[in-house]
């Protein structure tokens, strides 16, 4: 049998651009990534399930679902920052030039 060698390539800390993405989707889209999982976070904590989630949230049940599921791409960073103000969830943006 051949031995064949793995190659591993250091990633560069943020998935989407590992992936191929342009340097500012990437980085819009890692941003929605961790939000959606500070807000799952959130649900797990209260122990909610979606459906009492999104009544808290004032929102409907499918748009919990898409952020359980991982379905940012479907969801502004408005709109996610918004529902971590209404579950009491800080979000802080940190930038570096």
């Amino acid at each position: 049998m051949k031995k064949t060698r793995t190659r591993i390539t250091r990633g560069s800390g943020n998935v989407f651009l590992d992936l191929g993405f342009p340097p500012h989707e990437a980085a819009v889209m890692l941003l929605r990534c961790e939000i959606a999982e500070a807000l799952r976070t959130w649900m797990t904590r209260e122990e909610l399930t979606q459906a009492q989630a999104a009544k808290r949230l004032g929102v409907v049940q499918p748009r919990i679902s898409e952020i359980v599921r991982n379905k940012v791409d479907k969801l502004s960073l408005d709109y996610l920052v918004g529902l971590c103000a209404k579950a009491g969830v800080s979000v802080t943006v940190k930038l570096a030039a």
